[in-house]
């Protein structure tokens, strides 16, 4: 068998009663944090234009455009969804992939589930599903092949399995459409980190809304007879195609995703950590900061880090610039970061003085880890140094529930009035003893001005 026929059987035939109870929490978790990451973003010009152009080209459904009371197609709602849930760079990660499935994999299961009124123990094992599957195929990937490591390239598996799981797709034709779905993936071969092009501060990003309407167009069409090359990941040249089948029992890896504090791109997030572990120690004052250096990997100076970003999507991939934002305004204001950000001087010039360098211990250890180690520059000619620093929200410092509902408290609360937050929370706490209807009837209600 090629390996997307074992996945789709493994996907199809996974009973849905069987989920441990940590994975079930887990995909709860990621429910939450994925909403909250949408709330955030909901407001950002690339979400506007997504709506945009979804309610004009695409028309009404009976999949909620998630708190605005609209409701469009499911493959609409679903791209609207995850182009707000991926607009800030706060939504969920995973260390070996490399990026992000919670701003692909729930958009598309709470479309489809809000459409077919699917049961939750149905939607909380697709979503375990989309995460296996996704991040299965994304750390498979041969880097010498495949290049371009943004999460669109291999989340439209996730939105395959996900969806197919839901709506109880056949074996062969859930088959083809991830196969359809691996080609016609966006190859963000220009864009982010791994790119070519210099400027990665824009809207295409990681390019999941792209990915998620690939990944429901696939399956559709599959659905129908439309096929696609089923050996894809077959080959040694471009995956690891054996431990993408490997030991499939139990759908375990969306228990080892990371949450972030911040809404900015991980690779800032170990820096900024081990800034406010100085602060917590040490008499740091601005006025006292001659210089900060960055000791870290070389992917993160492989970002664009403008010193003096337009947009908030700039913001989002300038080290040092967060790393002003992080000493003039605190860290709160990185959860998320606004347009009170941005223009300012004084941000602009705290930045230059903030130094990148690679720390061949810390690349050595990358991507396993994510780590950095600050050092400060002090104007009477002391040098304060922190620790080498791994992020919050991963493994050895995790976001457990109660942090990731402090998140949407804090974070949303710009957005949603006291009473919205209250009501959103009420169906998280259902959804956590199992009972996912009401946040499903939430998300239908608008309470997002």
């Amino acid at each position: 068998m090629y390996a997307t026929e074992i996945l789709a059987e493994y996907v199809a035939n996974y009973p849905s009663n069987a989920l441990p109870p940590d994975v079930r929490l887990s995909a709860t978790c990621c429910i939450v944090d994925a909403v909250t990451a949408y709330v955030v973003g909901c407001d950002v010009p690339s979400a506007h234009a997504a709506r945009a152009v979804a309610r004009h080209d695409f028309g009404t459904g009976r999949a909620p455009v998630w708190l605005t009371g609209e409701c469009l197609g499911v493959t609409a709602a679903a791209f609207c969804n995850a182009a707000s849930a991926s607009a800030l760079d706060f939504d969920d990660g995973h260390r070996g992939a490399r990026g992000h499935p919670g701003a692909a994999v729930i958009p598309v299961a709470l479309s489809v589930a809000s459409s077919i009124g699917a049961s939750t123990d149905d939607l909380l094992t697709a979503i375990a599903l989309g995460y296996e599957i996704g991040i299965r195929v994304a750390v498979a990937q041969n880097p010498q092949a495949i290049k371009s490591r943004q999460s669109g390239r291999w989340t439209g598996y996730a939105a395959v399995a996900t969806a197919g799981r839901l709506y109880r797709t056949d074996p062969p034709a859930l088959a083809h459409a991830l196969a359809v779905a691996g080609v016609l993936a966006p190859n963000q071969e220009a864009n982010g980190s791994s790119g070519y092009a210099n400027l990665t501060g824009n809207d295409v990003k990681e390019g999941i809304p792209w990915s998620v309407m690939t990944g429901l167009t696939a399956l559709r069409l599959t659905e129908q007879g439309f096929t696609g090359p089923q050996d894809l990941l077959d080959h040694a040249s471009h995956f690891d195609w054996q431990s993408i089948t490997a030991d499939m029992g139990h759908p375990t890896e969306i228990s080892r995703v990371y949450f972030k504090p911040y809404s900015c791109c991980r690779y800032i997030h170990p820096a900024l950590d081990a800034f406010a572990a100085l602060s917590e120690v040490a008499d740091i004052r601005i006025e006292q900061i001659a210089s900060i250096e960055v000791q870290t990997f070389h992917w993160a100076l492989r970002l664009s880090n403008s010193l003096s970003p337009r947009t908030l999507t700039e913001v989002q991939y300038s080290l040092p610039y967060c790393m002003a934002i992080a000493v003039v305004d605190g860290l709160a204001a990185l959860a998320p970061v606004g347009h009170a950000q941005l223009g300012r001087h004084d941000l602009h010039e705290f930045a230059r003085k903030v130094r990148l360098s690679v720390s061949p211990e810390i690349d050595a250890r990358f991507p396993t880890e994510t780590l950095a180690q600050v050092c400060l520059q002090m104007i009477d000619g002391r040098l304060i140094t922190s620790k080498v620093t791994s992020p919050r929200g991963d493994r050895p410092h995790p976001l457990d529930w109660e942090d990731l509902i402090n998140k949407f408290l804090a974070a949303t609360g710009g957005k949603l009035s006291p009473k919205a937050q209250n009501t959103v929370l009420q169906a998280f706490e259902a959804l956590r003893n199992g009972d996912a209807v009401p946040l499903l009837q939430r998300l239908r209600m608008r309470l997002i001005d």
